[in-house]
């Protein structure tokens, strides 16, 4: 069995198990516990139409045959500009077809975040970006939201940071979990589920609070079934 993906967003988030060709959704609502040993990783394949096309190749989580680039498919739809902040100081510029962002803000785990402009294809969208970008990074590492789970948003900076952009609406995101401490960077699929935010998976284990990067979870071969009944809900993909 390996880890063949994952999924985020406001809605069911889950990791995708595949084996022989099959997939399962484990879901990773707060309380469900998981038990994934990690052994050996390799690319991750894909999944097409729910069936899991295995790869043997030594990158992970993806070998340059499984590697999805970005594409202008929705091009000539309309598109959303935003801002979008990480506690405690970190921002972001981003672009996101219009119908999509809420989802898309909480698929990036932001804690906060503004709409400041809607143009009418991702082609403009991607200019007024880059423009922004000049003054405001066009994305923050993983590594660095993981460092602020415990913290929150410096409420004068990012309100200055408005000033400047007039925005459309605004946004106040909770994902129905509070940390006292920063958790340990640790890959890991086991332990109780405390939450997720964005592609970041929070676990409990021995006492201890963990926190992971699901995108690194991809690819892991599982060492060993666990013996116990899995709490977690397994369906087909």
């Amino acid at each position: 069995m390996q880890i063949a993906g994952y999924r985020t967003g406001p809605d069911d988030p889950a990791l995708l198990l595949a084996a022989d060709g099959s997939v399962e959704r484990v879901s990773l609502e707060p309380s469900v516990e998981l038990a994934y040993p990690l052994g050996e990783r390799h690319c991750a394949g894909v999944i097409d139409d729910g069936t899991h096309y295995p790869c043997d190749r030594e990158p992970a989580p993806y070998c340059d045959r499984h590697t999805h680039e970005w594409a202008p498919t929705y091009a000539d739809e309309e598109h959303a500009i935003y801002l979008a902040a990480f506690a405690p100081a970190m921002f972001k510029v981003g672009i996101t077809r219009s119908w999509r962002l809420d989802t898309r803000l909480r698929e990036q785990g932001a804690d906060r975040a503004a709409h400041i402009h809607t143009v009418s294809s991702g082609p403009i969208a991607r200019g007024v970006e880059r423009e922004i970008a000049a003054e405001i990074p066009e994305a923050v590492r993983v590594e660095t939201k993981i460092e602020g789970l415990a913290a929150t948003v410096d409420h004068d900076a990012w309100e200055a940071l408005l000033e400047e952009h007039a925005p459309i609406e605004t946004f106040e995101f909770d994902y129905g979990f509070a940390l006292p401490e920063r958790p340990v960077a640790e890959r890991l699929a086991t332990g109780i589920v405390l939450g997720t935010k964005g592609r970041i998976l929070v676990l409990e284990r021995a006492g201890t609070t963990y926190a992971t990067d699901l995108r690194e979870l991809v690819g892991y071969e599982i060492a060993a079934e666990s013996t116990r009944d899995r709490q977690a809900s397994l369906g087909a993909f």
